[in-house]
């Protein structure tokens, strides 16, 4: 397990100093990933985008379409339905979803190219780590933020699947990520409706979508992994401590 290491970080252009060196894990709690995890639990084809032209030029080419999400807050005009997991999980139709937003979607796209992107939000977590754990030897846990600024939701969520990975053999790689960890891994739920995420949500009436991440934790078994167009369910499989050690020593399965 030696060399087996994480990084915690916040934001979309974090991802550039990972790209090549680590798997990512993507996570926004509010709401895009939750979102993207939701979608792909109904049934649905998921396909996150970095921008809004890049939404409608996809939808254009799939079968019926369906375009959510969000700019600064505001759903725009061309997105039928807001960057919403509550909203999603109502409908009864499977039409693949193409997803929009300020700082989930963006972070997934500068991802794009790593060895391997995860989309995670709470809904996922165990079986997050359990995609993790003895593939990948260095992981990097990029919390989406929101306005240049990390959010507490993201962050806690980050720390928890850290934690885990030290429990697992995996080093904090930096002064930072060790400071994460010690502020939030412990964090308890109702923290993650502390933040000013949650403050804007309440305050544009949106609180069904705090209810939905709140009471929905750690309920679907599966990772979710993005290929650079389209957001898949993988399964994760029993990993061996064999396997963990073969990972932390990539010359080892050679």
């Amino acid at each position: 397990m030696t060399g087996a290491g994480f990084a915690i970080d916040a934001l979309p252009e974090s991802a550039d100093l990972y790209r090549k060196t680590h798997a990512i894990v993507a996570i926004d709690v509010f709401r895009s990933m939750t979102v993207i995890v939701t979608g792909l639990a109904k049934g649905r084809k998921v396909f996150p985008v970095g921008t809004l032209g890049q939404a409608v030029q996809l939808g254009q080419g799939l079968d019926h379409p369906l375009l959510a999400g969000e700019h600064n807050g505001i759903q725009p005009s061309q997105c039928e339905i807001d960057n919403s997991p509550a909203e999603l999980e109502r409908r009864s139709d499977l039409r693949p979803l193409v997803l929009v937003s300020s700082a989930g979607t963006v972070l997934l796209a500068r991802s794009a190219g790593a060895s391997a992107v995860y989309v995670s939000c709470f809904r996922n977590l165990s079986a997050t780590v359990g995609a993790i754990i003895g593939r990948h030897p260095r992981v990097a846990l990029i919390g989406a933020g929101t306005r240049g600024e990390a959010r507490i939701e993201d962050q806690i969520l980050a720390a928890r699947i850290g934690q885990t990975l030290l429990q697992a053999g995996y080093r904090a790689e930096n002064a930072r990520t060790r400071a994460e960890l010690d502020r939030y891994a412990a964090a308890e739920d109702q923290r993650l409706a502390s933040g000013d995420s949650a403050a804007f949500l309440r305050k544009t009436g949106r609180h069904d979508d705090i209810d939905f991440v709140l009471t929905h934790i750690d309920d679907v078994d599966h990772a979710v992994r993005f290929d650079g167009t389209q957001a898949v369910l993988v399964d994760t499989g029993v990993v061996t401590e064999s396997a963990l050690s073969d990972a932390a020593d990539p010359g080892a399965a050679a």
